[in-house]
């Protein structure tokens, strides 16, 4: 059998199996754990979205990888009432999740060996991940114009970042923008957050014609339902944009069988077409982030950043990410460490605002006994 590279050799490690131990020491409070490491919903899905998937349960036939055309239409409609992009229904693209259009954006758009793709310095890891394996070479950098004549054919960006929680202006995505197109590169916005604004600029899409002056060449934005709607288990997300890019998506995904499940495009129609449990949501997010900032604050941490987005980018003053991550573990609380996202998050620990009322109202008390 012709030798290859196992995993271990191809990717690192898989960066939430170093945080065992002390979810470990954590697990051990007596009144249990407040694990604010992961940014999974916990809140119920909507009565109106679980219906609408039970409605198209009696599903025998394949779905279309397009999407139903009530469902393009939808995401379309949503675009344009809620963050004033205009996109026609035949550029958006349903995907099964967020992470899964991430990770296989490079292989799906032919990228490999000799090709450079460029993700933020803090970021989610997934985007080192996927351009690894298709070969190509990640370039961790927030300074586009230092990269020189390297051939750059994606840029990720990611407004409102996880983990900081930081909001791109629009002066800086149309400079992205501008850049990438002067070399031919596309560029790929990660705007899962993008309804979760709490203070500063107001998160915008790329595609607002603010930022992309009208034309969408080149340019794909992801949007997800995980957390505005609690249907990360769903797995229901989209990209739209550049027409022509969704058309060569959109075939690659008929060959590789990447396709939505039809109750789950039921169930994401629905959600997209109500937004008054987005809000409902959003309030609950406002509530238990304010009451666990004032917490930390009181304890001593700094929070930088954390404008928009589900968590809080928080340092202590005499410690490093994981001196925090095992202070806080300590006190039954884990978090998740900064350098997961990069080495110069090494100062700083993400705390996600995604558990229920209860273990938020826990994490307060606790943290009071670190005044």
């Amino acid at each position: 059998m012709a030798d290859r590279r196992r995993v271990a050799d191809r990717l690192p490690a898989f960066p939430w199996d170093r945080l065992a131990p002390h979810k470990a020491t954590a697990g051990a409070h007596p009144d249990g754990p407040v694990d604010l490491s992961v940014g999974t919903p916990v809140d119920s899905v909507p009565q109106r979205v679980r219906e609408a998937l039970a409605g198209a349960a009696d599903s025998p036939g394949y779905p279309a990888t397009y999407g139903t055309p009530e469902l393009r239409a939808s995401a379309s409609a949503w675009l344009a009432r809620c963050h004033g992009v205009t996109v026609e229904p035949s550029a958006v693209l349903p995907s099964v999740g967020s992470k899964e259009f991430v990770a296989w954006l490079p292989t799906l758009l032919g990228l490999g060996e000799g090709d450079t793709v460029v993700f933020p310095e803090l970021a989610y890891p997934t985007y080192d991940i996927g351009i690894r394996m298709a070969g190509a070479e990640p370039v961790a950098s927030d300074g586009l114009t230092a990269l020189g004549p390297a051939p750059v054919r994606l840029v990720w960006i990611n407004s409102p970042a996880n983990p900081t929680g930081r909001v791109l202006g629009v002066e800086h995505l149309r400079k992205v923008v501008s850049w990438a197109r002067e070399r031919g590169a596309v560029v790929a916005s990660d705007e899962c957050y993008i309804g979760l604004g709490w203070e500063g600029e107001e998160p915008v899409s790329v595609l607002h014609p603010d930022v992309c002056g009208g034309s969408h060449e080149g340019l794909l934005a992801l949007h997800s339902l995980s957390k505005r709607s609690n249907l990360a288990g769903y797995r229901a997300a989209f990209a739209a944009g550049d027409p022509a890019l969704v058309d060569e998506l959109l075939a690659v995904r008929k060959h590789a069988g990447m396709i939505m499940p039809g109750p789950v495009q039921a169930a994401m129609r629905a959600a997209l077409d109500d937004d008054g449990h987005a809000e409902e949501q959003k309030a609950r997010y406002g509530a238990r982030r304010r009451a666990l900032r004032g917490a930390l604050e009181a304890a001593g941490w700094r929070i930088t950043h954390s404008q928009a987005g589900l968590y809080l980018w928080a340092a202590h003053p005499d410690h490093d990410a994981w001196g925090s991550v095992a202070l806080l573990a300590e006190h039954g609380v884990l978090v998740a460490p900064g350098d997961f996202y990069g080495p110069t998050g090494a100062g700083h620990v993400r705390v996600a605002f995604t558990a229920t009322d209860e273990r938020v109202d826990a994490a307060v008390k606790r943290l009071g006994a670190l005044f």
